[in-house]
């Protein structure tokens, strides 16, 4: 089959826009700015939701469903909520349409809302103030939920996954008593983001803590898990946000403490999206097509038969049958490949486009000698291996090429993570190498605005593992107590 992908090298953006689509991922829709995800590429999206999901449950959240319409009026109790979002912001003024007489569809200016509706950009406005009904004293507390949503972010540039303007995410929302339990749970949901994505996407990620700047509209400090993309650009893969008492106080969430106080309650906020399928895409594909994480592909193993005759044929499904059985018991998932309205390579192809982690192929002779051929789709590597004993070999070799996948992202993002004491060391790593620059930084919002503005890199994260160093800033040579990770970014 004929790929049509383009190279990495010779354009990054359009080899990531024909490899989503090629690889049946997604596609664009009528809407402008909106995607239509496909059966492959959701069921991918599923596998995250799932494993998130878990992991949200087992750290004690249990999910809810909020509004998609928020009356506008809220948005402006938050002063720097609405500030941040106004731009994005999709507005409902009107209920009904009507027939012009003429067989014009229009809208019916009688119909106007009383007050007009913000379609969620996010949700906190609308939860906040569910919230107020919910709690009254420290009995009620902590409240822990979590909602998977869409949202809507009236983007003008799209590309697909990684900048919509509608798009699918979970938020989880909670309240708390004390500053103390808040601020322990946005850093317990940074560690899930975490673990999830160098467990389970296999993509190395720096925590840390954005700058003023860069925060979320509304919060006090913000959380955040930093990837690197093989183009050398940054992705923020996930937040936790500490939002103090601002949205409390904004809608009056007020609790009696067990001394008999009225308090406002404590909040977080904590959200990743389908952004995730566009760091999975980025940190480990090639001009082959995708290339998957056992854990979040969907197939894991195919097998492509290989065959002239029917009694051939029937000595294949025989052993297939057994074979699958033994790695659904295992649960691995396994695709066998018997369409007759295809050859064998074009086969090959296809699932080299899509990513799965291991090709099996059998033919006649596979058969009369007791072996396999597997076939790597990360190292793209092949060998013969016997069958018996083979469901246990590829369950191993899954695992193996789970952590090879991570392995090689790491060792890329770790050569380019450079250090610069200069300006001009700076701009010339920026241009050259890319990736992340650790460099010292004056700890001033003008500093890091002229930056962006002369370079397009923008502040990443304050590392969170990172002892204090003293330095000079490299724009103004003001003293400076820590590095901080500056990239262009997606």
């Amino acid at each position: 089959m004929s790929k049509g992908i383009t190279s990495r090298a010779d354009d990054y953006s359009q080899w990531y826009t024909d490899l989503v689509q090629k690889a049946d991922l997604a596609e664009y829709s009528a809407v402008r700015g909106c995607m239509v995800i496909k059966p492959y590429g959701y069921a991918i999206w599923e596998k995250m939701q799932a494993t998130l999901d878990k992991m949200f449950k087992d750290t004690g959240h249990s999910n809810a469903y909020f509004p998609l319409f928020i009356p506008k009026s809220f948005f402006s109790k938050e002063a720097a909520h609405v500030e941040g979002f106004a731009t994005e912001c999709a507005v409902v003024t009107h209920y009904r349409l009507k027939n012009d007489g003429n067989g014009n569809i229009i809208v019916d200016e009688d119909a106007k809302l009383e007050e007009e509706l913000i379609v969620r950009p996010t949700s906190e406005t609308i939860i906040w103030n569910t919230y107020k009904g919910w709690i009254e004293s420290y009995r009620d507390l902590p409240i822990l939920v979590n909602q998977w949503a869409n949202v809507v972010r009236w983007e003008m540039r799209t590309r697909l996954f990684l900048r919509t303007s509608e798009f699918l995410w979970q938020e989880g929302h909670t309240a708390h008593a004390t500053e103390t339990e808040a601020v322990e749970e946005a850093e317990r949901m940074l560690e899930v983001y975490n673990t999830f994505s160098q467990d389970w996407l296999a993509v190395p990620v720096i925590r840390g803590r954005k700058t003023e700047n860069e925060r979320f509209a509304g919060a006090l400090d913000t959380y955040c898990i930093e990837a690197l993309m093989q183009d050398g650009k940054a992705l923020q893969a996930g937040t936790s946000h500490f939002l103090g008492q601002n949205f409390a106080k904004a809608f009056d969430v007020k609790f009696t403490s067990k001394e008999g106080k009225l308090e406002h309650v404590w909040a977080t906020s904590w959200g990743v999206s389908t952004r995730l399928m566009g760091a999975l895409i980025m940190a480990h594909s090639d001009d082959q097509g995708l290339v998957l994480p056992p854990k979040l592909a969907p197939i894991q193993v195919v097998i492509v038969p290989i065959f002239k005759t029917d009694e051939e044929k029937a000595l294949i499904d025989a052993f297939v049958d057994t074979f699958s059985a033994e790695l659904k018991a295992k649960n691995i998932s396994v695709k066998f490949d018997d369409r007759d309205t295809q050859r064998p390579g074009y086969k090959f192809a296809e699932w080299e486009l899509k990513g799965v982690p291991l090709r099996v192929a059998l033919g006649a002779r596979d058969m009369a000698n007791g072996t396999v051929e597997l076939a790597r789709r990360d190292t793209q590597t092949k060998e013969t291996v016997a069958q018996a004993g083979l469901s246990d070999y590829v369950a191993n070799l899954l695992d193996e090429i789970q952590e090879n996948i991570f392995q090689k992202a790491l060792n890329f993002r770790d050569t380019h993570i450079t250090e610069v004491n200069s300006y001009e060391e700076f701009k010339e790593v920026l241009e050259a190498k890319g990736g992340f620059i650790s460099a010292h930084w004056d700890g001033t919002v003008e500093t890091e605005k002229r930056v962006k503005e002369e370079t397009k890199a923008t502040i990443r994260c304050i590392p969170l593992d990172q002892p204090e160093e003293e330095g000079i800033c490299i724009f103004t040579g003001k003293p400076s107590s820590k590095r901080v990770l500056f990239a262009k970014a997606y």
